[in-house]
């Protein structure tokens, strides 16, 4: 028996939201896994047998959640991987491999030259599978969604087998710069490589040179600070979304090119000195007499809207932690970031 687990991309990441089996099912009973034991899960699962197939709907709940589907005492499908695994939205995307990069490539469906917004993504996505950049948090594919008419690039930064090992942050500048081909993350080298694959795109006539534009979050988010400052001539505008902050970075920020940017970010989260790293700067920037430079701290209200940072029983850095995800405020277009990116042209005055 075949069977494909659905799963969407929702604000707190990848979801699983549905089954399709190659047989009829009759009665299929989800069981998720609680305090050690398998217990059925508390809602109704919408079922459709049709020409001998089933397919399932169910509320989403996480990858990383234990579940089995059940029919009687038959376990249909166990855990992931419990089966071939579809993400919304991914088949959008192709899967390219250029320049010493890997990344996905959304493209529009009618001839350019079209705007490319380049998607930088965090650190828990580094890797060579040239897929967690589109299913470890919001951002390419609903940019995808949001963007029709526009190329969504998508790279994978590479990890050197390091998985989640982060150095720690040091503000001191100067500090911890990430100019080594061999360096986690959004290493100059290997972002050179990406904006030589856009260059490329442009000389072909496939991008609109005047609309290029980047953004990123967390790591990626540092990722896209260095990358205005590697490249300026190529971008239109940027959305840095909370941007990690070390000695390098800060250094960029202080000496931003004229290209509008707009960092978002929550009021506190787990780099809990960001913030006042971030105002120092731009307070810096607007006494320079830049104009189109805004920086936005979400409050803890907003935050709440999106149920982050909600939970009662969370301690101050549980909080911090999950106040980390303010980039799903600004990828819904808060205060009209978004808008606001892909309304510049290269070369506009700040």
């Amino acid at each position: 028996m075949k069977e494909i687990i659905t799963t969407e991309v929702l604000d707190f990441g990848q979801h699983v939201t549905g089954f399709l089996l190659d047989k009829e099912v009759k009665d299929p009973v989800l069981y998720k896994l609680k305090n050690g034991k398998y217990t059925p899960a508390e809602e109704d699962l919408q079922v459709i047998v049709k020409d001998g197939s089933t397919a399932i709907r169910c509320l989403p709940f996480p990858v990383s959640e234990e579940f089995q589907l059940r029919q009687g005492k038959k376990i249909l499908i166990s855990g992931l991987p419990g089966g071939e695994v579809t993400v919304r939205g991914e088949d959008r995307f192709e899967a390219c491999e250029k320049n010493g990069t890997v990344y996905r490539l959304y493209t529009p469906p009618f001839a350019g030259p079209h705007p490319l917004v380049l998607f930088l993504h965090g650190g828990g996505e580094c890797g060579t599978d040239n897929l967690k950049q589109l299913t470890g948090t919001l951002g390419a594919i609903s940019l995808a969604k949001r963007w029709p008419d526009m190329y969504i690039m998508a790279p994978q930064a590479p990890d050197h087998g390091r998985g989640m090992q982060f150095p720690a942050f040091d503000t001191r500048i100067g500090a911890w710069p990430q100019s080594g081909r061999n360096d986690r993350g959004w290493n100059r080298d290997y972002l050179g490589r990406v904006f030589s694959v856009i260059r490329e795109m442009i000389s072909e006539g496939n991008v609109d040179p005047d609309r290029v534009y980047v953004l990123g979050l967390s790591m990626g988010g540092a990722g896209t600070v260095r990358a205005v400052s590697m490249a300026p001539d190529l971008f239109a505008a940027a959305a840095p979304i909370c941007p990690s902050i070390n000695g390098e970075t800060r250094m960029m920020l202080e000496h931003w090119p004229h290209v509008p940017v707009w960092v978002s970010t929550s009021y506190i989260d787990h780099q809990a000195d960001r913030h006042a790293y971030l105002a120092n700067t731009f307070m810096s920037l607007l006494e320079r007499g830049y104009t189109d430079t805004h920086l936005t701290l979400y409050t803890a209200e907003e935050l709440a809207q999106y149920g982050i940072g909600t939970d009662p029983d969370m301690d101050w850095t549980q909080k911090m932690g999950q106040n980390h995800a303010s980039w799903i405020l600004t990828l819904h277009n808060e205060k009209g970031i978004l808008d606001w990116l892909v309304s510049h042209r290269k070369g506009e005055k700040i």
